[in-house]
């Protein structure tokens, strides 16, 4: 399984590489016609801003496989260490609850788009908020596994939660 998940996180950076290349290429390419050329591309802003929705979801995915969000350790690294367990226990919850939100959301936003194109490039509005679906599916399967091992844990007494 791990093996799996390290592969998909590596095809999600590869694919955050290529969507930064594309904005780059279009954004720059976009400001050379328009300085030199006096003329530029219409679809470099709506596919750029597409690109960076994309990749900011993508990422994200890779980030919170990887521990690497934010976090305040201030208060909880004060705790005991069963008290820092019960604490990840509720953000994992509270983490699930939300990806659940953000996934219910982004699907009905998908759906109601389906019929509606974007005003440039034509495409489907829809696979705008596909990238919401995407992070939130590979979020709750991320979440409800460390979910998982978290409750075992505690259950089976083992100390796992760092204290930063």
């Amino acid at each position: 399984m791990k093996q799996a998940l390290d592969l998909y996180c590596r095809l999600l950076e590869a694919l955050c590489a290529l969507l930064m290349l594309g904005m780059v290429l279009l954004v720059f390419g976009n400001v050379v016609l328009r300085y030199f050329f006096q003329t530029g591309w219409l679809i470099s802003e709506e596919l750029s801003r597409w690109m960076f929705v994309w990749m900011v979801f993508l990422g994200a995915v890779v980030a919170l496989r990887e521990d690497r969000h934010l976090g305040t350790h201030m208060l909880v690294a004060r705790l005991p260490a069963w008290g820092r367990q019960i604490c990840l226990l509720i953000a994992q919850v509270s983490m699930l609850g939300i990806s659940w939100l953000l996934l219910s959301g982004s699907w009905s936003q998908f759906l109601v788009n389906q019929d509606t194109n974007a005003p440039v490039s034509g495409l489907p509005v829809s696979y705008f908020y596909l990238s919401g679906v995407v992070f939130a599916a590979s979020a709750m399967a991320l979440i409800g596994g460390a979910l998982l091992r978290s409750s075992a844990d505690l259950l089976f007494g083992k100390r796992v939660v760092n204290q930063h």
